[in-house]
């Protein structure tokens, strides 16, 4: 399959690039688009047949559920049994934005690949101007997982999305680099308090300045859930081709294992904030200030990706505290890793 890779630029009338995005979805197949999280790979998400293209593509388990997005705050009662109260403040405050909620859904509209069988769904409002150009235009919910091969880092980058999924996928709509760099917050409002699935650029403390009481569950619990309710809950993600190990944030820490990985003969990558550029690993990349989490989140998935594109055969990374945005980061380094730490 031929991949039509076109850009969309805001100094352009991008009039034609939306229309073919448009047609091709409506044909049934699938795009590839930028959001303020990271690129989606989006089928009309009341079609089967198309949507079951998304897991074909991505190579991706048909039990684990996808997010719905949607261009207007007024489509969510379309697909939505009830909204709870919390859900409609939740969507006042933080739509359009990296918060998907999950509530119960209306049975016989989505397609049954959407919801993996459940009876509720995941839906979100992206904050983009080119994934909200594109769902206005189309007028339907769009499926959209990120867009690249499962259990690998998500695409923060349209070249990410070639590197992928070129061949496998008719069209991408390259808008340049995402912002916030990691998938959205999903929060379940079935519960009572709200329940965070998996955390993201919208925070527990965020949440609960404006609703009150949200609970986080820790690593153990969330892997006592047997059917994911939310994507990445259930299967590794996230990772690179060299292993990944975990480390804490401290120079002489660093610098020793690194040392002790190299005497084994193992190609150090190492992915530290900026201070830690001047120890000797083989390869080293920079995921920013150190503490500044946001900057953190923004540049690990690029990080892991170039980690692809070296000689490493092992990759150090060091871990955040989890406070605030260093929750998402840490979920998704224990995930990439797959919940191993480097131990002299």
């Amino acid at each position: 399959m031929e991949t039509v890779y076109k850009v969309v630029d805001s100094n352009v009338n991008n009039q034609l690039n939306y229309a073919q995005a448009v047609d091709i979805l409506n044909a049934g197949e699938v795009v590839a688009f930028p959001t303020e999280t990271v690129y989606g790979l989006g089928a009309v998400a009341t079609n089967d047949e198309a949507v079951k293209k998304i897991f074909e593509a991505k190579g991706r388990p048909s039990d684990n559920p996808l997010i719905v997005h949607i261009g207007t705050k007024e489509e969510v009662g379309l697909y939505i049994k009830h909204i709870p109260e919390v859900a409609k403040t939740c969507m006042e405050l933080f739509w359009p934005g990296p918060l998907t909620l999950v509530m119960q859904v209306k049975p016989n509209i989505l397609a049954r690949s959407v919801t993996a069988g459940l009876d509720t769904v995941g839906i979100r409002m992206p904050d983009h101007p080119v994934a909200l150009s594109l769902l206005q235009q189309l007028k339907k919910p769009l499926a959209a997982p990120s867009a690249n091969r499962s259990g690998k880092p998500s695409p923060t980058e349209a070249i990410h999305v070639q590197d992928d999924l070129g061949g496998y996928i008719p069209y991408i709509l390259d808008g340049g680099s995402t912002g916030i760099g990691l998938e959205s917050t999903v929060l379940d409002v079935t519960h009572e308090p709200p329940v965070i699935l998996r955390p993201g650029g919208i925070t527990k403390e965020m949440l609960e300045l404006e609703i009150g009481p949200v609970i986080q569950p820790t690593k153990n619990e969330q892997n006592l859930v047997s059917t994911p309710k939310a994507p990445g809950m259930k299967y590794t993600h996230y990772a690179p081709n060299a292993p990944v190990l975990l480390i804490d944030c401290d120079v002489e820490k660093v610098k020793k294992a690194v040392q002790q990985l190299q005497a084994q003969g193992q190609k150090v990558a190492l992915l530290a904030p900026d201070n830690f550029r001047d120890i000797k690993a083989d390869f080293y990349f920079s995921i920013g200030v150190a503490h500044r989490k946001e900057e953190m989140g923004a540049t690990l998935y690029h990080a892991l990706r170039a980690c692809d594109k070296t000689l490493a055969t092992i990759i150090l990374a060091t871990t955040t505290s989890s406070e605030g945005m260093g929750a998402a980061i840490m979920n998704r380094l224990e995930k990439a890793a797959g919940g191993k730490w480097y131990t002299p």
